[in-house]
C-alpha cells in the first residue's frame, strides 16, 4: 500500500542541512540518505512504513514524498496518512519558520552577525515525537558516536524489518515489550535502559499523552516529562525541540551551546549553565532557534544530539 503527497519548500530551503542531520549514523539500518532523497523507516499506528523523500534540486519548491505501507488495507486511512505527513515535514525541518527569529536578533550585539552568516537556517526534526524523545534519552551524558551505535542497537532489537529489507523506528508498544537486562547486554547502563522502558511503558499504557490537545498542551508535557524518573530538563527541551519543533526550548545545558556561547563572548571557559540559562532567555520566545545558530556556528558540534 503507498501513500504519495507533495509538500511546499520556502525559497532558501537549505538541503544540506538536512542531509547531515539525518546521516549521521554511516552504518544506519533505519535510514538511507543521499544527496538525491532520504529513506526513512519507522512504525507507525502499528504499521512498517518507509517513508522516500525525493530531495529538491536547487530552485525547486517542493518536494516529492511517497511511503510504503507494509499492510493489508485497501486504502491508507486518513489518520495514517495524516502521521506520514507531519513525518515528512519533521525531516525537512519545517515547522518553525527561521524569518521571525532572523528579524528579532538582526541588531542583536551577540547573534546578530551570526544569524547574517546563516541565512535560512532551521530545525531539521526527527520523524516523530517518541523517536525525538527517545533519541534524548539514549544519548544523555554520553558521546554522540557511543550514542549513534546505541540508537542502532536499540533499533534492531524494539523496531521490525519493513519489506523493504530496511528496519523500523519503534513505536512506545514495541519498547515496552523489551526486559531491561536485553539493553543491558548491549551496553546500555541500568539507569538509561529502566527511563528507556518506564517512558516506553507509560506512554503505551496511555498514563503519558504526547499528542498536544486543548488541556494536554506543550507545557503540560514538559511537566508529566519531568515528573518520569530518569528525565530531565535537558531531555526534555532537546526533545521538545527535535519531536514538536517547538520554538521556545532553552538548551542551556546542552554543552555544544554553551561552548559556542563562550566561542562568540570570547571567554576562556564555557559559562555555567546557569548564566547560559540568563543569556538565552533574552532570545525569548525563539530560544529553539537561538540554540540551532548557536550550534551552526561550531565548526564541530559533537554534543548537538547527545
Amino acid at each position: 500500500m503507498k501513500h504519495s503527497f507533495t509538500l511546499a519548500l520556502p525559497a532558501n530551503f537549505r538541503v544540506d542541512d538536512v542531509l547531515k542531520f539525518h546521516s549521521r549514523d554511516a552504518e544506519s539500518v533505519a535510514e538511507e540518505v543521499s544527496d538525491k532523497r532520504i529513506r526513512k523507516g519507522m512504525l507507525l499506528d502499528g504499521a512498517p512504513v518507509v517513508l522516500t523523500v525525493d530531495l529538491p534540486a536547487a530552485r525547486r519548491r517542493s518536494v516529492s514524498c511517497e511511503a510504503d505501507i507494509d499492510a493489508p488495507a485497501a486504502s491508507v486511512p486518513p489518520l495514517l496518512a495524516a502521521h506520514i505527513e507531519a513525518a515528512a515535514r519533521n525531516i525537512l525541518g519545517l515547522h518553525i519558520d527561521p524569518a521571525d527569529f532572523v528579524a528579532f536578533a538582526r541588531d542583536d550585539a551577540l547573534l546578530g552577525a551570526l544569524v547574517q552568516r546563516q541565512p535560512g537556517l532551521r530545525i531539521v526534526q526527527s520523524a516523530t515525537v517518541f523517536e525525538a524523545l527517545t533519541w534524548a534519552i539514549i544519548g544523555q551524558q554520553i558521546n554522540l558516536q557511543f550514542a549513534i551505535s546505541l540508537r542502532r542497537t536499540f533499533i534492531l532489537q524494539a523496531g521490525r524489518q519493513h519489506s523493504s529489507g530496511l528496519w523500523c523506528y519503534p513505536e512506545a508498544a514495541d519498547v515496552a515489550k523489551l526486559d531491561v537486562e536485553e539493553l543491558l547486554t548491549r551496553k546500555f547502563s541500568r539507569a538509561k535502559a529502566e527511563t528507556l522502558l518506564r517512558f516506553a511503558q507509560l506512554v503505551a499504557g496511555g498514563e503519558l499523552d504526547l499528542t498536544p490537545a486543548p488541556g494536554n498542551e506543550i507545557e503540560q508535557i514538559s511537566a508529566k516529562l519531568l515528573a518520569v524518573k530518569g528525565i530531565g530538563p535537558w531531555t526534555v527541551n532537546y526533545g521538545l525541540l527535535r519531536g514538536y519543533g517547538y520554538a521556545d526550548c532553552s538548551l542551556h545545558g546542552d554543552v555544544a551551546v554553551r561552548a559556542a556561547l563562550q566561542r562568540l563572548l570570547g571567554e576562556e571557559t564555557k559559562p555555567d549553565m546557569a548564566r547560559a540559562e540568563r543569556i538565552l532567555q533574552q532570545y525569548q520566545p525563539h530560544r529553539t532557534m537561538a540554540a540551532a545558530h548557536l550550534w551552526a556556528s561550531l565548526a564541530d558540534r559533537p554534543d548537538e544530539s547527545a
